[in-house]
């Protein structure tokens, strides 16, 4: 059944109603545990070889699965809960099988550092023709078709009937800041070679999103080697602008048939129905030349996109006592670290004639600005209060500095502009200085929004638009602003695909049998029956976006079993 759109009540009674349901009788998370124990490095040939190894053995007596795995060997009919038993362990199959493999192939997708190049359109890309070529023959090795579509989308598909389920993911990766890749220790990292420290598999892309790629091409893989009974088609669709224009996608789909049921794994687990819109306040000042005394601000870094919170944020100043200026810096930074919290830091130090201020939080993805802290906002907002103390010139990087201090402040909740809400499933509007753009015409200032149900898009922006109009009058600042805002998204959660989703990821995880919501907007906002599914645990920091971006080794091994399940249940269930 088709998902329809209702109000934040409507969404929470029927994530609470779903609450109740029993979830259906399966291996459980411990089960499946011990059964990975005790198989893995056996390296089955098959899955049946596989299965012919647990049946008779203790494993299989004490999960009581001797009568399941008898009657499947036989090639006799199963019930469905038998049905659901013998997916849940292709799941796992698949993890013992292919989890090296897999491994190796997300290693050589991080390789190939797909960010968005200036003035070079994504299509025509050099990485993103080296990564096409990489997918295209990792599917076709696998048995799959392979389409690339102009080079936008990179589509893998894998049965037939009309029924066609879309697997969304994306090849493209936010920028990063090489110098901010290291450890506490010291230890430096590449960004673009996975790493492994401990259980982390550390480079960009590891966890947003060319996990996602990994796991659905080896899903279907062993849908296709084992030859499943598929009542539908899977479409596995690799995006490649979701980080940037979001273009790829409306275009594949203004050539391409809509798939009537969309899975993004560029979210969080068990299933989410609710996405947050996304919005930006784009804040331009023109460049000016310093007017007063004192020392000048000349330049200043940030986020190198919008969707990101950077781990540091630098200012580049000019003075006429380098040294002293500095120290002046440092003292009244050290007390600014103190009334503000101290899980952050600021340090100056002289650089030849120039001075660089350094504003060092935490990273984070700018849908979840909670699980940071914001160098940029501290860094203006220090900017604007400390020349009290230090005596700065007036130029367009302190007119900024004034704007983001007295608009947003600290606060990513946007209750300093006073525009603050919140819907009680979907959470609060979050707003969060992110990205900063400085070349020798103006200075860019972006504001991240996440926008949840509760109040018109229109209403909204014209509330921002009226509040920041009237302060740029009152402090006769120079200012342009642009402002762009995105529906969110909820969908009802009707129908047995998606509760046999719920089950599929509850039971893997170990998670409560509900479903969520997401301040982080995927490729299937805006298509029909859409929804995340993983690769994200909620109540874990997000590291995608971040420096020093990673995934767990035994995450990743959990994803790789749960999308095969999903695979082999969707594709099987008479109806969906």
């Amino acid at each position: 059944m088709p998902f329809t759109k209702l109000s934040a009540a409507s969404v929470l009674l029927a994530s609470v109603a779903l609450l109740s349901l029993p979830a259906q009788a399966n291996l459980s998370q411990q089960q499946s545990a011990a059964i990975i124990k005790a198989y893995d490095g056996s390296n089955p040939a098959d899955f049946k070889q596989f299965l012919g190894k647990l049946a008779g053995s203790d494993l299989a007596k004490a999960d009581k699965l001797d009568a399941t795995l008898k009657t499947y060997l036989a090639g006799k009919p199963l019930n469905a809960e038998q049905q659901d038993e013998i997916n849940r362990l292709l799941g796992l199959y698949t993890r013992i099988k292919y989890g090296k493999a897999a491994t190796e192939t997300l290693r050589e997708l991080v390789a190939i550092p797909t960010v968005r190049k200036e003035g070079v359109p994504q299509h025509e890309n050099p990485e993103f023709l080296k990564i096409a070529d990489k997918i295209k023959a990792l599917a076709e090795g696998f048995g799959l078709q392979f389409r690339n579509i102009d080079n936008r989308v990179y589509e893998i598909t894998l049965g037939e009937g009309k029924e066609v389920i879309g697997i969304h993911a994306h090849a493209d990766v936010v920028p990063v800041n090489p110098d901010n890749w290291k450890l506490k220790d010291g230890t430096k990292l590449d960004p673009f070679k996975v790493t492994l420290v401990g259980d982390r598999m550390y480079g960009r892309g590891t966890e947003d999103d060319k996990n996602g790629i990994v796991v659905a091409l080896y899903a279907l893989k062993v849908a296709k080697d084992e030859k499943l009974p598929l009542a539908r088609q899977f479409k596995l669709l690799v995006d490649t602008t979701e980080e940037t224009t979001g273009d790829a996608i409306p275009y594949y789909f203004e050539r391409n048939a809509t798939p009537d049921y969309n899975l993004a794994l560029d979210g969080g687990y068990p299933v989410v129905i609710a996405e947050k819109g996304y919005g930006t306040v784009m804040a331009t000042f023109t460049k000016r030349a310093g007017t007063g005394s004192g020392a000048e601000v000349i330049g200043l870094t940030g986020g190198l996109a919008t969707n990101q919170i950077p781990g540091s944020s630098v200012a580049t100043l000019v003075g006429d006592q380098p040294a002293e200026l500095a120290k002046s810096l440092e003292k009244a930074g050290s007390e600014y670290v103190k009334q503000h919290g101290g899980d952050f830091s600021i340090d100056a130090k002289a650089d030849g004639k120039q001075v660089l201020l350094t504003v060092t939080g935490v990273s984070a993805h700018s849908s979840e600005p909670e699980s940071g802290v914001n160098p940029v906002a501290r860094m203006l907002d220090f900017l604007n209060g400390v020349q009290k103390q230090v005596p700065l010139k007036h130029n367009h990087i302190t007119d900024a500095a004034r704007y983001a201090s007295d608009n947003w402040g600290l606060d990513y909740l946007g209750n300093k502009l006073g525009v603050g809400f919140k819907d009680d499933f979907m959470g609060p509007l979050t707003t969060s200085l992110t990205f900063v753009g400085l070349d020798d015409k103006a200075l860019k200032l972006a504001v991240n929004l996440r926008i949840p149900k509760g109040k018109p898009l229109e209403t909204l922006k014209t509330e921002i638009s009226d509040k920041l109009g009237d302060w740029a009058r009152s402090s006769h600042t120079s200012v342009a602003f642009d402002y762009s805002l995105d529906e969110p998204m909820y969908r009802n959660p009707e129908g047995e695909w998606v509760k046999a989703l719920l089950a599929v990821a509850s039971e893997n995880l170990g998670m409560k049998h509900e479903f969520g919501t997401s301040a982080g907007a995927t490729s299937v906002h805006d298509l029909p029956n859409g929804v995340q599914f993983g690769l994200a645990m909620p109540d874990v920091k997000y590291t995608g976006h971040n420096d020093n971006e990673f995934k767990t080794v035994e995450q990743f091994m959990l994803d790789l079993q749960v999308v095969s399940e999903m695979v082999a249940r969707l594709g099987q269930m008479p109806k969906l």
